[in-house]
């Protein structure tokens, strides 16, 4: 019969008062572990979460700092190589024949009694 409570006489003893005092601690200690478990389940996941995406923000911070040193480790290696033909240009243009060699071909200066023709070229030698 479900509907029915058992009517069992509870013994009112200061042994049955301690041990239900005992028990009732022992629930009380079982709820307030199980909210310290679950407060720090919950500190736990809020922390790995927060270094998880740290972690991501980081990474793509690199990549970013990494995609542009590559680019500016090409940048100084065009510049590297202009500056090493500029400098072989200085070196040429400090000899007095190789100013006149231009002087000749680009403006059209001459020796003293030579006569100068221009021929039609498509790609100029400039």
């Amino acid at each position: 019969m479900p509907g029915r409570q058992k009517a069992v006489a509870k013994i009112d003893s200061s042994y049955v008062k301690q041990y239900d005092a005992y028990v009732e601690r022992q629930k009380k200690k079982k709820k307030r572990l199980y909210r310290r478990l679950m407060l720090f389940s919950l500190l736990m996941v809020v922390m790995i979460a927060s270094l998880t995406v740290y972690h991501f923000k980081q990474r793509t911070l690199l990549a970013e700092k990494q995609e542009q040193y590559e680019q500016l480790e090409n940048k100084m290696t065009s510049l590297k190589e202009e500056e090493k033909d500029l400098k072989e240009e200085v070196q040429l243009l400090q000899d007095e024949e190789y100013v006149l060699e231009i002087a000749r071909t680009n403006y059209f200066f001459s020796k003293e009694g030579e006569l100068i023709f221009k021929l039609p070229e498509e790609n100029p030698s400039y």
